[in-house]
């Protein structure tokens, strides 16, 4: 029957009870809900109840719908002024905890998602590194907060920041930093390098091919060092290629000139690039890797070499210009050393880069510059050079040199500090490795030649 029907027969039973005065609802009994005089139902006699305030009164059910949802929950004592319901908020106290995993202590940061323990909290904590196992492109194998500038348009998040000002960490010491610290073994690198010194001059005093040989082998353990380091690193670089082209740069110039530095680096390319192209996948990261091949090659091959073409020199008319000049700069380097290190470590007050090393200071660039300068006119003033007869050109050559040296210098420490290594090696005692000793002549070599040929000292008197 339709709802009107079935309405108006309810409403005639009631009418019948109702007249009878028992109140009972007629054959049907009771009302389910109840009744009262202004037609709601009634929730005090014998109606449905779920209790004393959990969901207010309901409605009759034959009143249209209101379109209002029921309230299941209980009105929080602060209600979301927006209305909206947070079902997320229940995953914001605290993460998830597998039953087998071991208990963490700590605190836990809702803005950065994250519990820290109470070990990550201890700021006294070392500061773990993570060294990748290989190199990706674009990416730098050295640790990510090393160097690596933000983005544009990106700013620090809310969390990082949260983060950040719960958990402060030291930075971690530098290499330079701890070289301070340290010290350097002075009466041992004092030493080792009159030893050194002693066996350079006696290779320039024997023959030109005896120094040759000085010069390959300090190019080849310098670049052995080097590749050795960086492969350390994370870096895949082409090892044997790097090295074999060092190594025959400095041999293929002393017997061809400076015209076998072009030959040289390009079968050192080829053979980098062919290396590469024999490997099993794009894996193994060509661009960067054969990047830092060409670095090493260049930075060690090639301006190492220039050492063999000065020493070439010696084998045209005047006998003396290569060693009479790879001796006055050797003089000029180690000078300019002492007068850095000993005038920088009374004044120094001013870093040069301070990102790059704190301990060399203008001052001590001042005081290498002076120290050179002062050696260059004792040679001149007593006429100690066979080639070189001009004080004036002595001079010349002493602010050459003395410009080049910390620059080579500072490139060295500069590529230390991205690699976050204290020295390339250790085989040089009291001075680190071949590399950190040799630093300084890689670009005062090509410099010093190339000054050789525009001033020509020996025409000069």
């Amino acid at each position: 029957m339709s709802d009107e029907v079935w309405r108006r027969g309810r409403d005639e039973d009631q009418g019948r009870s109702n007249a009878d005065g028992d109140g009972d609802g007629g054959e049907f009994g009771p009302p389910l809900f109840g009744s009262d005089p202004s037609g709601a139902a009634s929730t005090t006699r014998g109606g449905l109840s779920f209790g004393s305030s959990d969901t207010g009164p309901l409605p009759h059910w034959s009143e249209p719908a209101t379109g209002e949802m029921p309230s299941t929950l209980s009105v929080s004592a602060n209600p979301d002024p927006t209305g909206d319901l947070d079902v997320w908020s229940t995953f914001s106290d605290a993460p998830p905890v597998w039953s087998d995993d071991p208990p963490v202590t700590g605190q836990y940061d809702a803005a950065a998602g994250a519990l820290f323990s109470d070990a990550a909290l201890d700021q006294s904590a070392p500061v773990p590194r993570r060294e990748p196992g290989r190199i990706t492109i674009g990416t730098d194998p050295t640790e990510d907060r090393l160097g690596r500038p933000v983005p544009k348009g990106r700013s620090r998040s809310s969390s990082d920041m949260s983060r950040n000002a719960r958990l402060t960490v030291p930075p971690r010491a530098s290499a330079n930093a701890t070289s301070a610290t340290s010290g350097r073994d002075m009466p041992t690198a004092v030493a080792v390098g009159v030893i050194i010194a002693a066996a350079f001059v006696g290779a320039l005093l024997l023959k030109p091919v005896a120094a040759l040989v000085v010069i390959v082998a300090v190019i080849g353990l310098a670049s052995v060092e080097f590749f050795d380091k960086v492969t350390e690193k994370g870096y895949r670089p082409a090892t044997v290629t790097g090295i074999v082209a060092c190594t025959a740069a400095p041999i293929a110039t002393y017997w061809m000139g400076e015209t076998a530095i072009p030959l040289v680096m390009v079968l050192a390319l080829a053979a980098g690039c062919a290396t590469f192209i024999s490997s099993s996948g794009i894996e193994s990261n060509p661009m960067p890797n054969m990047a830092i091949t060409t670095l090493g090659v260049t930075w060690i091959g090639v301006t190492g070499s220039f050492g063999a073409i000065i020493l070439s020199a010696s084998n045209t008319a005047l006998t003396t210009l290569g060693t009479d000049t790879l001796f006055l700069l050797a003089l000029c380097v180690v000078a300019n050393d002492v007068g850095a290190l000993f005038i920088g470590s009374a004044a120094g007050r001013t870093p040069l880069r301070q990102w790059i090393s704190p301990n060399k200071t203008l001052e001590g660039f001042i005081g290498g510059t002076i120290m050179t300068v002062l050696a260059m006119v004792v040679v001149g003033i007593s006429g100690r050079s066979d080639t070189w007869h001009s004080t004036k050109d002595l001079i010349i050559l002493a602010l050459v040199v003395a410009v080049t040296a910390p620059l080579g210098d500072l490139t060295e420490s500069m590529f230390k500090r991205n690699l976050d290594v204290k020295d390339f090696g250790s085989i040089v005692k009291g001075h680190g490795g071949v590399l950190d000793r040799f630093d300084g002549f890689l670009f005062t070599l090509p410099a010093v030649y190339y000054l050789m040929i525009i001033l020509q000292p020996w025409a000069n008197r």
